[in-house]
């Protein structure tokens, strides 16, 4: 009877199969890393890209915030002149525009006569002044009364006054403006 001897067969076997496992594994352990470097070096180019996208970003806040400021600055002086050009409006649809009350007391006041103040309260005109005498003052309210922008002319106070050593009458007058 002949012997043979298999436990040399099985222990060469095991060996090239832990070679084998070994190759396998160390070779696992090189795709691994490669994988996960390539991984590594992919996430790295996003954070640059994030990064200078952020930056960019950043920059086009900052231009769009100066852009912002300036566009309110704009629309205030557009709202400043768009309440001007209303009251210009409001004054040209009105009959008895400042301007025009201002015209024709000019055309009525005599030359020896001085208004100090005038004060309107809707369509009354208070008129205050000095005048060198009674009749330069009865002249003024009568030409305010022809006048087709006055009406209801009357006098509240005359009193003298001494200016520089000259007498000189001071009064107040309150009238109504005809706003038709």
């Amino acid at each position: 009877m002949i012997k043979i001897n298999l436990l040399l067969a099985r222990k060469e076997k095991k060996k090239v199969g832990i070679r084998k496992e070994f190759i396998v594994l160390i070779g696992s352990i090189v795709v691994l890393l490669v994988v996960l470097g390539l991984i590594q070096w992919r996430l790295g180019k996003e954070k640059e890209y994030t990064q200078a996208k952020i930056v960019e970003t950043r920059q086009e806040i900052k231009r769009y915030k100066s852009l912002t400021t300036e566009l309110n600055k704009h629309k205030e002086a557009q709202k400043d002149l768009q309440d001007k050009l209303n009251v210009i409006n409001a004054l040209r649809k009105e009959k008895a525009s400042p301007a025009k009350v201002l015209d024709e007391l000019s055309i009525v006041k005599p030359e020896k006569m001085q208004l100090e103040s005038l004060k309107k309260e809707g369509s009354k005109l208070g008129i205050e002044g000095i005048a060198l005498d009674d009749e330069t003052i009865a002249n003024f309210m009568t030409n305010l009364r022809k006048s087709k922008l006055f009406k209801n002319v009357d006098l509240i106070v005359s009193e003298q006054i001494e200016q520089s050593k000259i007498k000189l009458k001071k009064f107040i007058l309150s009238c109504e403006i005809i706003l038709t």
